[in-house]
């Protein structure tokens, strides 16, 4: 089939916004990304990257240095805009919807008979077409699908991302997609667009399904973890060997009971079941409660910190302890820290033992400003080995799994993922 797209604009040059982009633009697909950081756009007009993704590196100077992909903070026409930007909470765990609603109006006056617009951000249920209504708002000379269905001069849809940091370029072509179109005819021309790159099968379906079918995905995962969690602390308070009780179960044929940690990180496990709770509280009880179950688990890390450098004191005439967290991303071997729980973690023990506390993170260089005026340091695997009098293994990062670090005698390791004790 012909492609009836000349020109795509991306909205938001993060995680997900500038891997699409580079791989529409790797079909020959003229690509304009649009993001409000101008320092990523002036690294991506350079064909470098200002995130940290296998092979996204080698696409995007491609896409280029041929001419097909180009960076800029102000939006442009287009044939199809793709929004993926932020989709934060405010409050009591209330969708923040303020990236959304800046993009659409931002988009809205380049706007033209037979247009597409996409929004690819997680988002709770109804706001594809709270977009769409903004949108309408800004051009009443042109028909939404709200107003005029399959007649409408703009078509709009959901494609909710699915991809794991870290495999995201492969993942984009070979997942599936599902389209969630306001009408059928939205729905097609979505599918359309995905088809240039995308692999796998665009399955059909409209758009509170398809916002629904991306919370549901990550509710799934965030209720297995919670039962991994709740799991570990009640095995510490019976003493049990948690990692062992696993890999015992797990030789059950029908039980597949995930790995604990220090908690849920990332800017979609840990936000997105909130999507739901905030629409029906009264009705998503086991999803609200194991959310709060996972957001306590840094807490519960702490008190174990908290209880490690009081033992040490007390065998070392008072002393000081050393703390060093190893790792501070949501999820083992990215640069990610968003929504990380072993970020909090580190944050509030750097404030508690102020000048006591390192970091050891292998994927980034520096820490944010935001960890840095905690007093938190950033140093090496080496470094924090040797510095450690209280070790606190927070990620399961290659680095860290590949051997154990060599502790001095008396160092005292809280190990939330289990790769050392098992050795």
């Amino acid at each position: 089939m012909k492609n009836q797209f000349n020109t795509i604009s991306i909205i938001g040059l993060g995680y997900i916004g500038l891997p699409t982009a580079a791989v529409f633009a790797s079909r020959k697909v003229k690509v304009i990304g649009v993001d409000v950081n101008a320092r990523a756009v002036e690294i991506i007009n350079k064909g470098q990257i200002h995130i940290v993704e296998p092979e996204l590196d080698i696409v995007v100077h491609a896409a280029v240095t041929e001419g097909y992909l180009r960076a800029t903070t102000t939006p442009e026409p287009a044939e199809a805009f793709l929004i993926a930007v932020p989709t934060p909470f405010k409050g009591d765990h209330e969708p923040d919807l303020a990236y959304i609603e800046s993009a659409s109006k931002a988009i809205a006056p380049l706007l033209k008979k037979g247009d597409l617009v996409i929004l690819e951000s997680t988002s709770p249920v109804g706001a594809t077409e709270q977009m769409a209504e903004w949108m309408a708002a800004s051009r009443p000379d042109l028909s939404f699908p709200q107003q005029a269905g399959e007649a409408s001069d703009i078509r709009v849809a959901h494609c909710p991302e699915r991809v794991l940091p870290g495999h995201v370029i492969r993942e984009l072509v070979e997942n599936d997609r599902v389209i969630g179109g306001m009408t059928a005819k939205c729905s097609e021309q979505a599918a359309a667009l995905y088809k240039i790159f995308v692999e796998g099968e665009c399955v059909i379906t409209n758009a509170r399904t398809a916002e629904m079918c991306k919370l549901t995905e990550n509710s799934f995962r965030d209720v297995n973890i919670a039962f991994a969690n709740e799991l570990s602390m009640i095995c510490d308070k019976l003493d049990i060997n948690v990692w062992e009780l696993i890999k015992l179960a797990n030789r059950h044929p029908r039980v597949n009971v995930l790995q604990p940690g220090p908690g849920v990180g990332g800017h979609c496990i840990a936000v997105d079941p909130w999507f739901i709770v905030s629409k029906t509280p009264d009705e998503a009880k086991l999803i609200g409660t194991a959310r709060r179950v996972n957001d306590s688990k840094p807490h519960w890390v702490l008190a174990k910190v908290d209880q490690a450098v009081q033992a040490f004191a007390a065998q070392n005439d008072g002393k000081a302890a050393r703390i060093v967290c190893f790792g501070m991303a949501f999820k083992p071997d990215i640069d990610d820290l968003r929504e990380s729980p072993s970020v909090d973690i580190a944050a509030h023990l750097a404030k508690q033992y102020r000048g006591q506390v390192l970091a050891v993170e292998p994927n980034i260089e520096e820490l944010p400003s935001s960890l840095a005026e905690t007093g938190l340091t950033l140093a090496s695997l080496y470094e924090g080995a040797a510095a450690a009098d209280v070790a606190v293994l927070l990620v399961d990062h290659r680095e860290f799994k590949d051997a154990t670090p060599d502790f001095a005698g008396g160092t005292f390791v809280i190990d939330t993922k289990g790769i050392w004790k098992q050795k």
